[in-house]
C-alpha cells in the first residue's frame, strides 16, 4: 500500500508519517510553509494543497499506477477572530486549505483508486465543529463541511472498493495544541471528561481500523475523550 499524508509538517501528520513508515509502507507526505526534518522512509514534497495544480503536479510525480492508495487528509490551518471582526481573506484561506485541500487531493487520487477497485480516504474534522468555540468560525466551518464531502464521496465510490470516512478529533497532546497558552490549556482540560489531552496513538488505531474495514464508509468517528 501507498500512503499519501498531507500536512506532514504538523504534529499529527508527522506522527502518522513515522507510524506507517515504521511499518514498512511507502509514505509520501506534503508540507507547505515549514519543512519538517527528514525522516527515514518518508518522501516529502512542498505542496500547497489549496492549489489544485500543485496537487496535480505532486501526485503525477508519485508511483500511483496499480497501487492500493491510502489518502489521509491531515493538512489544516486555523485563524482565530470573532466573526464580526474577522478578516475575509484570512477566513477564506482557512476554507481553501482545510476544505478545498481535502477535495483537491481526493479529486486527483480517486481515478487511480477507481481503476484499482480499492482506496481509503480519511479526512480529519474537529470537535470544534460540534461544540462551538469563540473565534473559530472559519476553522469550525471548514471542518463541518468535511462531513458533507465525506458523505458524498462515500456514496459516489461505494461500489468501487473505496471507503471514505472522517475522524473528528478532540484535543491531543501534539500539533496545534502547542500554540495554545498554558492558562487556556487548563480551561480546555477541565472541559474534557477524561481530564487529559489525547495520545495520538488513538488516531493511528482508528486509522488502522478504517484501512482494514471494507464495510465502514461515510462515517465520522469521534475521538475526543468524551467532549461534545
Amino acid at each position: 500500500m501507498v500512503f499519501l499524508i498531507t500536512g506532514a509538517s504538523g504534529g499529527i501528520g508527522k506522527f502518522l508519517c513515522a507510524h506507517y513508515a515504521e511499518k514498512g509502507f511507502d509514505v509520501f507526505g506534503t508540507y507547505n510553509s515549514t519543512k519538517p526534518a527528514v525522516q527515514s522512509g518518508i518522501k516529502l514534497s512542498k505542496v500547497d494543497v489549496s492549489n489544485f495544480k500543485e496537487v496535480e503536479l505532486w501526485t503525477q510525480s508519485l508511483p500511483l499506477q496499480n497501487k492500493r492508495i491510502i489518502l489521509i487528509n491531515s493538512a489544516g490551518i486555523s485563524y482565530n477572530a470573532f466573526a464580526h471582526k474577522a478578516d475575509p481573506e484570512s477566513w477564506q484561506k482557512v476554507i481553501n486549505v482545510n476544505l478545498f485541500g481535502s477535495f483537491n487531493t481526493s479529486r486527483y487520487v480517486l481515478p487511480f483508486m477507481r481503476d484499482e477497485n480499492f482506496g481509503r480516504i480519511i479526512n480529519f474534522s474537529s470537535v470544534v465543529a460540534h461544540i462551538g468555540v469563540h473565534g473559530t468560525s472559519a476553522y469550525a466551518s471548514s471542518k463541518a463541511a468535511l462531513w458533507g464531502l465525506t458523505k458524498t464521496l462515500a456514496i459516489e465510490n461505494a461500489t468501487k472498493g473505496i471507503t471514505v470516512n472522517t475522524l473528528t478529533l478532540g484535543y491531543f497532546d501534539i500539533g496545534m495544541i502547542n500554540t495554545v497558552p498554558g492558562d487556556m490549556k487548563k480551561i480546555i482540560i477541565e472541559k474534557i471528561p477524561m481530564q487529559t489531552f489525547g495520545d495520538p496513538k488513538n488516531i493511528a488505531n482508528a486509522l488502522d481500523f478504517l484501512i482494514e474495514s471494507d464495510y465502514t464508509t461515510g462515517e465520522s468517528i469521534n475521538i475526543n475523550g468524551g467532549l461534545y
